[in-house]
C-alpha cells in the first residue's frame, strides 16, 4: 500500500500571515525614510545618513545564518513575534533619541526584527506549502510586502514635513507611528503555524554546511536571481527621482510612477498562478527577468512621462515574479533540513544587495551619469534571466494542478519484514532497495499476492512532464 501525506493546513493561516506582513513591511517602509529625515533634523550629513541606512542592512547579515539554523531544528512561529517587537522597539526608540550613534543602533534592531519576521514567515510558507502549492504561497505571501512598501512611503510623506522647521518633530511622529502600525501585525499572529506541521519537520543528525548548501545546484542561482530583482526595485526607487529631476518630471508624477510600478508588482502577484499553469515556472522566470533587464534599461532613454509610466508598469509587474519564484527555487533545491538555513543566506545576499547596489550606483552615476545605473541593472536582470533558463536544482518544476508529482516526495512500498523500499516520485530518479537482496528476489517481495511484478513495475513509471 502506498503511504501518502496527509493534507496539510487550510489556508487561513497564510491570509493572516499576510495581513501581519502587510503591517510589518508598511512600519519598516514607513519608518525608512522617516528615519533619514530624522537624522537630517539633527545635523546629519549624506555620508551619516548612509551609514544609518547602512547599519539596518549591516547588522541582520550576523545572525541570519544562525535563525536560518534555528529554525530549521525548531519551530517557526515565535521568530514572528519576536520580530515584530524588534521592529516596534527599533522604530519608536528611533524616534525619542537625539543622537546620530543612537539612532543607528536602533535602525539596526529595526533591520534585525524584519529579518527574524521574514525568516519565520518564509519558513512557515515553506513548511505549510504542498510542493505545487508553493510558487502560489509564495507569491501570495509577497503581496503582504508590496502592499507595505506601496502604502508606508505615502503614509510617511503625509506625516512629515519640513515647513517652519518641523522636520525633527513630524519625522519622530512618523517614527512613533510606525511602531504602533507594526504592533498591529499581533493582532493576526495566531494559529499561523500548525502544530502537527511543526512537529513532522525533518530530522537531521547534524547541521548541513553552509558550503554544502551554496554548493547545491539550484541554491545559488535563486539567491542571485533574488538580489538582481531586489537590487533594480531598490535604485529604482531611489534614483527615480533622480531622472525626474534630469527631465524635469515633478516630484509628485515621480511618486505616482513608483506607485505605478508597486501597484502592478501587486497585480501580478495575484494572477501568479495562472500564469505558471500558462507559461511554466522556468519560462515564466526567465522571460521575466529578460524584459524586466530590456526595460530598466530602457528607463535611462529620455521618453515621455505617459511611456515611461507604461514602461514601468510592465517593469514592475515583470519584478513581481522574481522574489517569490526565487524563494520556492531555493526550498526546492535546498538539501533537507537546511531549507530554512537557505532562505537565510538568500535574504543575507539580499541585505548585501542593498548595500553595494546603491554605492555601486552612486560611484557609477557620478562618473558616467545617472542613466548608467539603470543600464548596468539592465545587464544584471538579463544574467539572471540565464539563471532561471538553467533550472531549478534538484527538482523539476512542481505541477500546477491539485496531484503534487515530484517535489521530492517518497513512496513507502513494503518490501518485506520490517523492510519498506523508498521510491521517490519524479523523473530520473532512481529505487532504493535493500542491500543484500537478488534483484528478482526484491520484485517478487514486491508483488503483492496474485499480482505479476512486470505489471507493478508498469503503474509505477515516471511520469512525464516532469
Amino acid at each position: 500500500m502506498t503511504g501518502r501525506p496527509r493534507p496539510g493546513p487550510g489556508r487561513g493561516w497564510l491570509l493572516r500571515l499576510v495581513i501581519a506582513f502587510a503591517f510589518a513591511q508598511g512600519a519598516v517602509s514607513m519608518a525608512r525614510p522617516a528615519v533619514s529625515y530624522r537624522a537630517l533634523a539633527l545635523g546629519a550629513d549624506e555620508t551619516a545618513v548612509g551609514v544609518i541606512a547602512g547599519v539596518y542592512a549591516l547588522l541582520p547579515l550576523f545572525v541570519a545564518v544562525p535563525l536560518g539554523r534555528r529554525t530549521d531544528h525548531g519551530r517557526c512561529a515565535p521568530l514572528l513575534p519576536l520580530g515584530v517587537l524588534l521592529i516596534s522597539g527599533g522604530c519608536a526608540l528611533s524616534g525619542l533619541v537625539s543622537s546620530l550613534p543612537a539612532m543607528a543602533a536602533w535602525s539596526g534592531v529595526m533591520g534585525l526584527g524584519h529579518l527574524c519576521f521574514v525568516i519565520g514567515a518564509q519558513s512557515i510558507v515553506a513548511r505549510q506549502s504542498a510542493p505545487h502549492e508553493q510558487d502560489r504561497n509564495f507569491g501570495h505571501f509577497t503581496i503582504g510586502a508590496s502592499l507595505g512598501q506601496l502604502i508606508g512611503p505615502i503614509a510617511a510623506g503625509a506625516l512629515i514635513s519640513g515647513q517652519g522647521g518641523a522636520l525633527g518633530r513630524t519625522s519622530a511622529l512618523a517614527l512613533l507611528v510606525s511602531a504602533g502600525v507594526c504592533a498591529v501585525a499581533l493582532t493576526s499572529l495566531w494559529r499561523i503555524e500548525h502544530r502537527r506541521t511543526a512537529d513532522a519537520r525533518p530530522r537531521t543528525d547534524g547541521k548541513v554546511p553552509v558550503r554544502t548548501i551554496l554548493g547545491t545546484r539550484g541554491v545559488p542561482a535563486g539567491i542571485l536571481i533574488s538580489m538582481a530583482v531586489l537590487s533594480a526595485t531598490d535604485i529604482l526607487t531611489a534614483y527615480l527621482p533622480v531622472v525626474g529631476e534630469h527631465r524635469s518630471i515633478a516630484p509628485a508624477t515621480v511618486g505616482l510612477l513608483l506607485s505605478l510600478r508597486a501597484a502592478a508588482t501587486i497585480a501580478c502577484r495575484l494572477v501568479m498562478t495562472p500564469l505558471l499553469r500558462l507559461l511554466g515556472r522556468r519560462a515564466l522566470l526567465t522571460t521575466s527577468c529578460l524584459l524586466a533587464g530590456l526595460l530598466c534599461a530602457g528607463v535611462a532613454l529620455p521618453v515621455s512621462v505617459p511611456v515611461l509610466a507604461v514602461m514601468l508598469a510592465v517593469l514592475g509587474f515583470c519584478l513581481g515574479v522574481g522574489q517569490p519564484l526565487s524563494m520556492t527555487t531555493v526550498v526546492r533545491a535546498a538539501p533537507d533540513g537546511a531549507r530554512s538555513t537557505a532562505l537565510a543566506l538568500r535574504l543575507t545576499g539580499n541585505r548585501l544587495g542593498q548595500v553595494a547596489a546603491p554605492a555601486a550606483a552612486g560611484l557609477i552615476a557620478g562618473a558616467v551619469g545617472v542613466a548608467a545605473p539603470f543600464v548596468l541593472l539592465g545587464v544584471g536582470l538579463v544574467g539572471a534571466a540565464g539563471l532561471g533558463l538553467r533550472g531549478d536544482g534538484r527538482t523539476g518544476s512542481a505541477p500546477t494542478g491539485p496531484e503534487p508529482a515530484d517535489e521530492g516526495r517518497t513512496e513507502q512500498t513494503p518490501v518485506g519484514e520490517g523492510r519498506t523500499e523508498q521510491t521517490p516520485v519524479g523523473e530520473g530518479r532512481t529505487e532504493q532497495a535493500p542491500v543484500g537482496e537478488a534483484v528478482s528476489d526484491r520484485s517478487n517481495r514486491r508483488s503483492a499476492p496474485g499480482e505479476c511484478p512486470r505489471d507493478r513495475h508498469a503503474d509505477r513509471s515516471p511520469r512525464s512532464g516532469g
